[in-house]
């Protein structure tokens, strides 16, 4: 990815900041993801426990993983008015969260402020849950408003909450926080449950494949938890995973059924649903990982 990706002298299209000596586009010349989000790659490769001293042949020269870090920290750029920052900045945040101590002023702030705009986007759920709602309908609203439901967003902002003293000053909003996600598994199925009836077979494969990108990302996110914030789950909550296992289980059983997953049919969708064939690629990788995280 870095050989073959990186850029010198190049910020990411569309990035945030300025005067970076290297960077990756956000795309290919024909539309092929490379860093859709920005700080995707330099975040996995530190979460997946790489050394920041680990070196990379790039078309100039090597570079470290260390120097990915601090090029990303010298282009940050905090403008938390703009609602594309938020939906943007949560690969970055979380790369940051792993490599910044706790009592950095700069990133103390910002995600002091990124919890409190979580908390705003979460603030529909919290209240459906509050009022004993069954479900709170997706129309794109707060947290649905970001890639992947936000999950990436809450994993990357409960994760500061690993360090004590973060822990002490948020509270029982992180609490909260744990709670709305439980809160969304059933919301969130009732509605794909649905959505999966009334769409008959027009929409079957669009339905499944969302399926397989929440189911995924909430065990993904919950295992985060555990890891992360040393977190475990009360009865209820094991009986949660357990059932969001069950339902992705269910969700990859029936895009199997269809044949969706074979060679042939994964070719085809790379052409005629491209978006589709993307997902199944990347969200698969997530729900391998949160199904892993819960063994």
């Amino acid at each position: 990815m870095i050989g073959d990706f990186l850029l010198e002298n190049r910020l990411p299209d569309g990035g945030p900041g300025q005067g970076a000596r290297f960077g990756f586009a956000r795309y290919g010349a024909d539309g092929t993801p490379i860093e859709p989000h920005t700080n995707l790659i330099a975040k996995t490769l530190v979460l997946a426990g790489v050394p920041l001293s680990t070196r990379y042949k790039t078309r100039w020269g090597a570079v470290t993983l260390k120097e990915l870090v601090d090029e990303a920290k010298k282009s940050f750029r905090h403008t938390p008015a703009s609602d594309e920052y938020w939906k943007d900045v949560a690969w970055t945040l979380d790369l940051f969260s792993q490599t910044t101590p706790p009592t950095d002023p700069e990133l103390v702030k910002v995600m002091d402020e990124a919890l409190g705009e979580l908390e705003r986007a979460t603030l529909d759920l919290k209240n459906g849950m509050g009022k004993g709602d069954a479900m709170v309908p997706k129309r794109k609203q707060g947290i649905y408003a970001h890639p992947c439901g936000g999950l990436h967003f809450v994993q990357a902002v409960l994760s500061w909450a690993r360090h004590p003293e973060v822990r002490k000053r948020w509270g029982t909003r992180v609490d909260t926080q744990v709670a709305i996600l439980f809160y969304r598994l059933e919301s969130e199925r009732q509605q794909y449950d649905a959505a999966l009836e009334a769409g008959g077979r027009e929409y079957r494969l669009q339905v499944l494949t969302q399926m397989v990108k929440f189911y995924g990302h909430f065990l993904e996110t919950t295992a985060r938890l555990k890891t992360d914030l040393k977190w475990s789950p009360d009865a209820a909550q094991k009986q949660a995973i357990a059932r969001a296992k069950a339902y992705l289980d269910s969700a990859v059983r029936a895009l199997d059924a269809d044949k969706v997953l074979g060679d042939e049919k994964m070719k085809q969708l790379k052409t005629s649903q491209p978006q589709i064939y993307l997902d199944l690629i990347g969200d698969s990788c997530h729900a391998s990982h949160g199904w892993d995280g819960w063994p």
